[in-house]
């Protein structure tokens, strides 16, 4: 593939995050609604595969297609504005504030949610003729998913927050990988394997994913998840996302800066 050295493709990460700032709010609004939904019916495809196969690893190896979709389409996830949109602010670019960056994931945020939780609507229905039969295997998996990720994490206390939180931060350090792969190749086939590795790393790995869980738990409440919506929103959305933020900026975004732009003078020799 088409390769771009490392400063050439940071200055592209600090570009796309300044463009961002800037974007109109209907389109980010749309973009984020769409990126939401992909991702949602992604996870729904691994899942399926998951259950119907008997492996994990082969949902892992197919939940990328969403994220790919997403992403060649220019349709932004949270997770990924928490590692670009920063890198702006940082390099002082004109206009970009912290006003700005907070409507910006404040927009990115409620399209996302919007688009997954409309996935999750629309899959529940189709799942149960609109509710009116069982969901059948796929809605026993979800449920027992959404439950032991909420108050399974709420039984250990504090220790079961950090978890997650950890979790939260581990996937977007994977995730941002893949934002920084779809950079780092000129051709569409680049791009794609370059985004896929990280993303199935993430996946099967059970990394925490706050788009991903904006589908995951509001469907598994409606199939019959045993947890409120203050359970999910304390022991899952909140931790996941505050971990996505600094996992994707301190690890990905942060270091490739300081490395790749803000770059110290070499040593000079004795």
């Amino acid at each position: 593939m088409a390769y771009l050295e490392p400063n050439e493709f940071v200055k592209k990460m600090v570009d796309s995050g300044e463009s961002k700032v800037f974007m109109s709010t209907k389109d980010t609004l749309i973009r984020a609604f769409m990126a939401g939904a992909i991702l949602a019916l992604a996870a729904m495809f691994a899942i399926t595969v998951t259950i119907q196969s008997g492996s994990a690893l082969v949902g892992a190896i197919l939940f990328p297609v969403g994220f790919i979709m997403l992403y060649l389409m220019k349709f932004d996830l949270l997770t990924g504005v928490f590692t670009l949109v920063p890198l702006a602010l940082i390099d002082k670019r004109p206009g970009v504030n912290m006003q700005q960056l907070l409507r910006n994931w404040g927009l990115v945020f409620v399209g996302n949610f919007a688009g997954a939780l409309t996935v999750a609507v629309m899959m529940s229905f189709i799942l149960t003729y609109g509710y009116k039969i069982d969901g059948g295997a796929i809605a026993a998996k979800v449920s027992a998913i959404g439950e032991s990720r909420t108050v399974g994490y709420q039984a250990h206390g504090t220790t079961g927050w950090l978890t997650i939180f950890i979790r939260g931060m581990l996937c977007n350090w994977m995730v941002s990988m893949g934002v920084v792969g779809a950079m780092i190749s000129t051709t569409a086939g680049g791009k794609m394997l370059a985004m896929w590795m990280p993303i199935m790393l993430f996946f099967f790995m059970g990394f925490e994913h706050s788009i991903v869980n904006m589908f995951l738990f509001p469907f598994s409440m409606i199939m019959g998840g045993d947890f409120t919506v203050a359970e999910y929103l304390i022991w899952n959305e909140l931790p996941t996302a505050l971990g996505n933020l600094v996992g994707g900026f301190c690890f990905v975004g942060l270091p490739l800066y300081l490395t790749h732009v803000r770059t110290s003078p070499n040593r000079q020799m004795a």
